[in-house]
């Protein structure tokens, strides 16, 4: 009996080991993959800085206007320009 009792403590004693193996095994898994989902995370917030500074750039007065008259020949608007529209079709 007493050599049933300890083969059934030794069988019991392996798999709680393997089990053991096995859940840092998936630990460990489970840490990459959060390592890798941080780094993506810093990624994607660099390249969000970098796209908000492209935007405020893109979006200056100055820039546009100077596009406007090198690229679209377009002449700023001044009073002798102006023709104003009456209703009496005069």
């Amino acid at each position: 009996m007493s050599a049933r009792f300890n083969l059934l403590l030794t069988g019991i004693l392996v798999v709680c080991a393997l089990s053991l193996v096995n859940s840092q095994y998936q630990a460990r898994q489970l840490f990459i993959e959060q390592e890798r989902a941080q780094s993506e995370m810093r990624q994607l917030d660099i390249e969000w800085a970098q796209l908000q500074l492209d935007q405020s750039t893109l979006g200056k007065n100055s820039r546009i206007e100077a596009i406007a008259r090198s690229e679209l020949s377009m002449m700023p608007l001044t009073p002798a320009r102006t023709e104003y529209l009456t209703a009496g079709g005069k």
